[in-house]
């Protein structure tokens, strides 16, 4: 072999264990990049990072495994620290590299506000999982945004199902008292139109309490809760503010068996330093819960950690947060795997053609079972028009030790909600003077 050949070889080995050994590889024939906006700085850090962890994990287990179909994967993180400027920084930043981004999830309701606006125009769908905009349910006007499994209005009509079934109906809420407390961010604020839908409908006061974030501070909030006395307080916090919240509680005397948050109120950093004390306080379950004795995650422990090559401790995996990162991951590995279905196994998916899988997913249970997720989450199917595919929820309670499920499962009120999705979808046409997806674009 001469020096010129023996050079060569060389360099094309140290390429290929270059792919093999980068985390994030830099993209290759045939691989697929998934950008991923994290927080693992900042106020939010506690709760944002597990979530990381577990997408990141799901994501070493699919390239493990051998990728999509024969087409490898690589993803790459973007600190947010869940700001809204810094998100549109990392969506502009990724969105052209490795060959091109496949989907974004931008884990902010505000980070969501601002990149579907841009979203469109670069054809590259958001999932926003339990998050962003409930209008975006309408696929006929929101094309790229994906809000699969539930949205805040999903959510808000599911809390008030629950409370209605502890009184003994609808009829019993008229004259009750529901004070919400709520991050002041876009985030904070989804909820609201439901609830006030909610309370005309079934006669119930709601009082609204906005929380300056990060929620560090909320001594005069809790005062107005003493001095109102709600029967019920629903929680819509992230990070700090959780725990924060339910230190006062604590501290004015509310207790945590009247109170209730949202799936993103309901982990274990929310509750860890509040312990025995956070006792019977609830919260939304997206479906899943801590799920320790999942497939999907003792095959992570399995294939990812036992390898020496997990993200983040070992003791998380299970948990809520992580769990919820698992399943962000898989949504948009599956929305590849289906459009492969159409465009072209073992092919790399463009950002459009990912968005046509979203939009035509079926996870019946059968998948499911094969991915994993037996247990963790229910069936869920998308279409055109519908792009949240499940709208269904139940409730976890703190023992003081850990989180358990102690509800059966609850769908949100389609009757009431789908008549919101249209105004809200109809409101945004009119501002933005745009048009409706007309029915064949639906086959594209």
């Amino acid at each position: 072999m001469n020096f010129r050949s023996l050079a060569l070889s060389v360099a094309i080995l140290a390429t290929g264990l270059s792919a093999v050994l980068s985390t994030p590889a830099y993209a290759q024939a045939k691989e697929q990049f998934f950008p991923a906006l994290v927080y693992r700085t900042g106020a939010f850090a506690p709760n944002g990072v597990p979530f990381a962890n577990g997408f990141i994990d799901y994501m070493k287990l699919v390239r493990a495994r051998g990728g999509i179909n024969g087409v490898q994967i690589v993803w790459e993180e973007c600190e947010t620290a869940y700001a809204t400027d810094k998100g549109v920084e990392c969506y502009e930043r990724l969105k052209g590299k490795h060959g091109g981004a496949t989907v974004f999830q931008p884990l902010s309701t505000g980070i969501t506000f601002a990149l579907t606006e841009k979203a469109p125009g670069d054809k590259i769908p958001l999932i926003t999982s339990g998050l962003g905009r409930a209008d975006s349910v309408d696929g006929m006007v929101f094309k790229y945004n994906f809000p699969l499994l539930g949205t805040y209005w999903t959510g808000a009509d599911i809390l008030v199902q629950h409370i209605a079934k502890i009184e003994g109906g609808f009829d019993k809420l008229k004259g009750k008292k529901i004070a919400l407390v709520y991050h002041d961010s876009p985030y904070g604020k989804e909820p609201i139109a439901a609830l006030q839908e909610r309370s005309k409908l079934n006669g119930f006061e709601l009082q609204l309490l906005p929380v300056t974030s990060p929620g560090v501070e909320q001594k005069a909030t809790w005062l107005q809760v003493r001095q109102s006395k709600p029967d019920y307080v629903f929680l819509w916090g992230w990070g700090v503010m959780n725990s924060a919240a339910l230190k006062e509680a604590v501290a004015t005397g509310y207790p945590r068996e009247k109170m209730y948050g949202v799936w993103w109120s309901g982990a274990e950093p929310d509750v860890k330093d509040v312990g025995a004390n956070a006792k019977g306080y609830s919260a939304l379950a997206m479906q899943h819960g801590a799920e320790p004795n999942a497939k999907i995650v003792q095959d992570i422990l399995k294939e990812v950690h036992g390898k020496g090559q997990g993200t983040g401790p070992k003791e998380e995996v299970g948990q809520v947060l992580y769990v919820r990162g698992v399943i962000a991951s898989m949504l948009a590995i599956e929305g590849v795997r289906r459009a492969q279905e159409r465009f072209g196994k073992g092919k790399v998916m463009s950002s459009d053609q990912t968005r046509w899988g979203l939009e035509n997913l079926n996870l019946d249970q059968k998948k499911l079972d094969a991915l994993g997720f037996a247990g963790v989450l229910r069936p869920t199917s998308t279409s055109c028009a519908d792009h949240l595919g499940s709208s269904w929820a139940r409730i976890h309670t703190w023992d003081g030790t850990k989180w358990a499920f102690s509800s059966d499962w609850y769908q949100a009120d389609d009757a009431l909600l789908k008549p919101l999705v249209k105004a809200s979808a109809e409101k945004y046409l009119n501002e933005k003077k745009l048009s409706r997806r007309a029915p064949a674009d639906c086959q594209s």
